[in-house]
């Protein structure tokens, strides 16, 4: 069944097209990767589906609803949470009071969401009074993964998780992102490292300058020559 849909949506930047007429489906229990280039629309397709910004025209479907033109933080309580690319999480509360942010929409107890969290990512329990600011970066990465947990959504945006990250951290990350999808939230993951992205992922849809120019199961994507040559470093068979 289907979580999310775009269909047809067009997004642009006063007269830059920046998203050319898109159609997409997640299905739920997925993890779904976008491929693609600096430029290629990958940010600004979840922005849209986040709320941060409004397709015209087009739609996007969650759950069965209509949701372009919804605010974001009404998205947000319908059950999306977004990572941004960045992190952006807030360097002057500490890791707690960070996760604690994540939960801002519901009411009452979120000690079993922070049990969550430190679960699925222990470094956050020992820095747990620590300033978001002095955290490396990889616990970063965490840590704005485990804020968007906090919100307990059905599909969770990744923006670019492995970014600037060091190899071991990356695929720290990765094995997580399997462990959030086991634990029934399906993903829809934006992400330039292409070989860790086509191993976690179900199904990938590749974009280019605005457009999807290819979709497929990962397993098939990963084996492209394509794909191999534009986007793993490799040159065709």
């Amino acid at each position: 069944m289907s979580i999310l849909a775009l269909k047809e949506v067009q997004v642009s930047y006063g007269s830059i097209r920046a998203l050319k007429g898109i159609s997409l489906e997640v299905e739920e229990g997925e993890i779904v990767t976008l491929l693609g280039a600096n430029g290629a629309g990958k940010t600004t397709t979840l922005r849209t589906i986040s709320g941060l910004l409004v397709p015209h025209p087009g739609t996007v479907v969650f759950d069965g609803r209509e949701i372009q033109g919804v605010a974001a933080h009404e998205i947000v309580g319908r059950g999306i949470g977004h990572v941004p690319e960045g992190r952006r999480i807030f360097p002057r509360m500490t890791v707690v009071e960070n996760l604690e942010m994540g939960a801002y929409q519901r009411r009452g107890s979120v000690g079993a969401d922070l049990d969550r969290a430190f679960g699925l990512f222990p470094v956050l329990l020992e820095r747990r009074k620590q300033l978001g600011g002095t955290l490396s970066g990889g616990e970063q990465q965490m840590l704005a993964i485990g804020r968007a947990l906090m919100g307990r959504p059905r599909l969770l945006l990744l923006d670019e998780p492995s970014m600037g990250l060091a190899p071991l951290i990356v695929t720290q990350i990765f094995g997580i992102i399997r462990e959030i999808r086991q634990g029934g939230t399906t993903v829809l993951l934006v992400e330039q490292n292409a070989a860790q992205a086509l191993a976690v992922a179900d199904r990938g849809y590749v974009l280019e300058t605005g457009e999807i120019v290819m979709s497929d199961s990962a397993k098939v994507l990963l084996h492209d020559d394509r794909i191999r040559a534009a986007y793993l470093g490799e040159g065709a068979a």
